[in-house]
C-alpha cells in the first residue's frame, strides 16, 4: 500500500483492497523531492506530524523511502517480492503523470499498479454536462454532482491486521518555525474535530461561517488535504438541513474537477487575456507593498489580522481569504500568481486546486468567478463580519487597546497608533477607482485584439 493523500486506516478503499487481497501488506510512504515541501515550510511540519500519527496506527510499520517514485516504488516492490502496488488515484497534474510513470516501471518488473478510490467523493472527470464536456460554473456542477452521488464509506480493515516490516528511513524531524502553532494531525484528530464541529457548530454553520471571530467553521481543510478523513465520511453524516456545508465540500470537488480538465490553470488564468492585458503594478513600490501584505502590515486591520493568522496558524478563515486576496489584486494591483504561491507556502491546508481557483475566483478570471468589479472594502468587511473587533484584536496586539468595532478604523481614534500599528499603505477609495479603470482598459484591449 503506497500512501499519499490518504493518511488514515478508516474508510480507505485502496487499503481495504490491499489487505483483502493478501495478508502480507507493506505500508509505504515515498518522500518525493518534487512534492515534499521545502524544509521549514508549514506543510512539511504538518505532514511530518501526520506521518508520525499514521506510523503509530500501523504499529510502527510505516516504511519511509526517499527518491523519485518511478524508481523507488518498483525497487521496493522487488525488494519485498510484491506483485501489486495499491493506491488511491491521484488526479492532480503532477500526480497523474507520476502514477503513469510508476505504472510503466512496475509493468517492466511484472507488477501491477491498482487504483482504488480517490481523495474525493466523486472523482474528477466523472461529472459532465449532457454534451460530455466539463462544467465551468458551480451551481449546475453541484446539481449534477448530487445526482451522480458517491459510494458509501468503505469497511474498516480488520482491527488485528499486522503490517509487514522492512528497512525504513526515519520520519524527518520538523523544523521550528518561530511564532507558528499547528493543530494536531492524524485520523484521530480529524474525527475529534469533526465530532466537535457537528455537535457545536454544524446547526448554525449557514449563519456563522462568514464570521472569523466565531468558531463557526469545521477547520477540517488540513485533515482533508492529507486524507486523514475522507469527504465521503463527512457526507454520510450530514442531514437534509446541512446543505450549506455539503456545498462547501462540493466546492472542493468542483475545483479539483476544474484543475483536472485545465491543468495549466495552476499558473495561467482561465481567462488568459486577464494575464496579458491587465496593467499590473511593478517596481520597488509594488515590491514593498507585497512585503507589507505578506507580513500583515498594510495598515488595514482586517487584512492584517488575516495575514498574521496565516503566519501564526498556517490557516486563514475563508471569508478573510477572499478579502486579503482582493486587497492584493485590486488595491495593490498585484496578479493572483503572486499571492497564490505565498498561500501554498504558508498554509497547512495548501491544496493546489482549491488554492488556485479560490484565488482566480476572487481575481475575476476563473471559473464561476466573482466579477472583477466586485472589490471587497477591507474596512466595511471587517465591521460586518467582525462586528466587535475580536478577530482583529486576537492577531494584532498593537490594536488590542481599542474597544469594539473602533479597532477597524484606528485612524479615527486618538490613540489608534499609540502601540506601533502602521499607517495605511494605500487609499482604498483611490485604488478601487484605479483597479476599475485598469480593468476597463484591459477589456477594451481584449476586444480589439
Amino acid at each position: 500500500m503506497w500512501f499519499r493523500r490518504d493518511l488514515r486506516l478508516g474508510d480507505n478503499p485502496a487499503l481495504l483492497e490491499a489487505v483483502t487481497a493478501d495478508s502480507n501488506v507493506f505500508a509505504l510512504f515515498v518522500i518525493d523531492p518534487v512534492l515534499w515541501p521545502q524544509p521549514g515550510s508549514v506543510r512539511t511540519n504538518y505532514l511530518i506530524d501526520s506521518l508520525t500519527k499514521l506510523d503509530e496506527q500501523l504499529g510502527g510499520q510505516l516504511i519511509i523511502r526517499s527518491g523519485v517514485p518511478a524508481d523507488v516504488v518498483p525497487q521496493f516492490a522487488q525488494e519485498v517480492s510484491a506483485s501489486t502496488v495499491h493506491i488511491a488515484a491521484d488526479f492532480g497534474p503532477y500526480g497523474h503523470k507520476r502514477d503513469t510513470s510508476v505504472e510503466t516501471a512496475l509493468r517492466e518488473i511484472g507488477a501491477d499498479l491498482i487504483r482504488t478510490g480517490s481523495p474525493y467523493a466523486v472523482a474528477p472527470g466523472r461529472v459532465l454536462k449532457s454534451d460530455e464536456t466539463p462544467y465551468r460554473v458551480f451551481t449546475p456542477f453541484y446539481k449534477a454532482w448530487c445526482a451522480h452521488g458517491g459510494r458509501k464509506p468503505a469497511d474498516s480493515i480488520p482491527a488485528n491486521f499486522t503490517f509487514q516490516s522492512a528497512p525504513s528511513q526515519d520520519i524527518p524531524q520538523p523544523t521550528v518555525i518561530p511564532g507558528l502553532t499547528l493543530p494536531p494531525a492524524g485520523e484521530t484528530a480529524a474525527w475529534e474535530a469533526w465530532n466537535g464541529f457537528r455537535a457545536d457548530a454544524l446547526a448554525t454553520y449557514a449563519e456563522d461561517r462568514n464570521r472569523p471571530d466565531l468558531a463557526g467553521t469545521s477547520s477540517l481543510s488540513h485533515h482533508l488535504k492529507y486524507g486523514e478523513i475522507h469527504p465521503r465520511s463527512l457526507l454520510a453524516e450530514l442531514g437534509e438541513n446541512d446543505e450549506v456545508f455539503k456545498k462547501e465540500i462540493c466546492w472542493r470537488e468542483f475545483y479539483a474537477d476544474v484543475l483536472f480538465n485545465t491543468p495549466r490553470s495552476t499558473h495561467v488564468s482561465l481567462n488568459e487575456k486577464f494575464d496579458t492585458n491587465m496593467p499590473w503594478a511593478s517596481g520597488a513600490i509594488a515590491e514593498a507593498h507585497v512585503q507589507a501584505w505578506k507580513q500583515g502590515r498594510t495598515g488595514f486591520p482586517f487584512v492584517d489580522a488575516g495575514m498574521r493568522q496565516l503566519l501564526s496558524e498556517g490557516w486563514v478563515h475563508n471569508r478573510v481569504r477572499m478579502v486579503v486576496a482582493s486587497f492584493l489584486i485590486k488595491d495593490l494591483h498585484i496578479p493572483w500568481q503572486v499571492g497564490a504561491p505565498w498561500f501554498m507556502q504558508r498554509l497547512r491546508d495548501g491544496d493546489i486546486a482549491s488554492n488556485t481557483h479560490g484565488w482566480q475566483w476572487t481575481a475575476g478570471c476563473g471559473t464561476d468567478a466573482s466579477p472583477f468589479y466586485r472589490i471587497f472594502n477591507p474596512i466595511t468587511q471587517g465591521i460586518k463580519f467582525d462586528p466587535n473587533g475580536d478577530y482583529v484584536r486576537r492577531y494584532l496586539p498593537e490594536l488590542a487597546h481599542l474597544p469594539g468595532a473602533s479597532v477597524h478604523q484606528p485612524w479615527d481614534e486618538p490613540d489608534g497608533y499609540a502601540h506601533g500599528y502602521p499607517r495605511a499603505i494605500v487609499d482604498h477609495k483611490v485604488e478601487r477607482e484605479v483597479a476599475l479603470a485598469d480593468y476597463a482598459a484591459a477589456k477594451e484591449k481584449s476586444a480589439n485584439s
